[in-house]
């Protein structure tokens, strides 16, 4: 009952803010309020290993796509097409990534996979960066720091892995400065909220994944 309420009032919410922005009530674009809506429900049912926060995820990606070529921030706006492609992966694995097609469980990145990722965080940021300093990017060496560590742990949520939460934690801190200083100030504030989410999505991913083992002993 109390997670019916919570939900209820959740969609009450997220209607009133949408609809306040849509008649310009708010000091925010319908974009950057829809942006903030999508976003904060998707990583709330990331939270609940909740299967609808793909579809939701997709929907936030193209709303954030418009935004942050508004922004002239290219790197995050490229990045949302990568969300939008690996949200439609993450949905397929989810559902059917487990042992015989079944639903995929939290589980730890082997240190292998840690490896190449590391690897490929470095060469990404250099390339990013070096591609973002000749377009004139706003700020080319975060929005290429933060592109290369969000498709690490975008890829690490799609296949469920318990590490995705650090690594959004650490990209929601550098985001929240980012969009300070862009005059997103809505968007800053929904990162902040991220990172809060990101701290009880570890939480519960840790209970979850020690009582599945707990079951296989």
């Amino acid at each position: 009952m109390f997670n019916k309420i919570v939900y209820g009032l959740g969609i009450l919410a997220s209607l009133g803010l949408s609809a306040a922005a849509y008649f310009q009530k708010l000091p925010f674009s319908f974009t950057e309020t829809l942006g903030f809506v999508t976003g904060a429900w998707c990583v709330w049912l990331t939270v609940k290993e909740n299967i609808w926060n793909w579809p939701i995820g997709i929907a936030n990606s193209a709303f954030f796509l418009i935004l942050f070529w508004q922004s002239s921030l290219f790197a995050d706006a490229a990045l949302q097409i990568v969300y939008i492609i690996l949200g439609i992966l993450g949905w397929y694995w989810w559902l059917y990534g487990g042992a015989k097609k079944t639903e995929l469980p939290i589980s730890k990145a082997p240190r292998r996979e840690w490896i190449w990722l590391a690897i490929l965080l470095a060469l990404g940021t250099w390339a990013e960066f070096a591609i973002l300093v000749h377009a004139h990017d706003a700020a080319p060496f975060l929005d290429a720091l933060t592109t290369a560590m969000s498709l690490v742990a975008q890829y690490l949520l799609t296949k469920k892995r318990m590490e995705n939460w650090y690594i959004w934690m650490s990209v929601d801190v550098i985001y929240v400065y980012l969009y300070i200083i862009k005059d997103l100030y809505l968007t800053a504030f929904l990162y902040a909220i991220f990172f809060l989410m990101c701290v009880r999505g570890l939480v519960e991913w840790k209970r979850t994944h020690a009582k599945h083992l707990s079951l296989q002993k």
